[in-house]
């Protein structure tokens, strides 16, 4: 089932980088991740971030796919892609 995607998803390059020196199973899970992202953004274990109204986090295993969303324009910019430790959260 591909057709286009219904929401344009950009991914900015530490993210991309982080993707890539992901084990492949779980390097797998992400990028499967990231193309269902394409046709509902908040599909998944997805969370608002506190006090940030378009910025929210998916849950893929112990990684974390932090996005910012543009509903007007139905964009999804992902900012960043880290595994899940202590301090993930700290620095947002």
């Amino acid at each position: 089932m591909t057709s286009d995607p219904l929401w344009a998803l950009r991914v900015s390059k530490p993210a991309q980088r982080s993707v890539q020196r992901a084990p492949r199973p779980e390097r797998e899970r992400l990028l499967r991740a990231l193309e269902a992202m394409e046709d509902n953004p908040f599909t998944g274990d997805v969370v608002r971030l506190t006090n940030q109204p378009t910025a929210f986090r998916r849950r893929v295993g112990d990684w974390r796919i932090f996005f910012d969303v543009d509903p007007k324009a139905r964009r999804v910019e992902v900012t960043a892609i880290e595994r899940r430790t202590t301090t993930t959260y700290r620095k947002r």
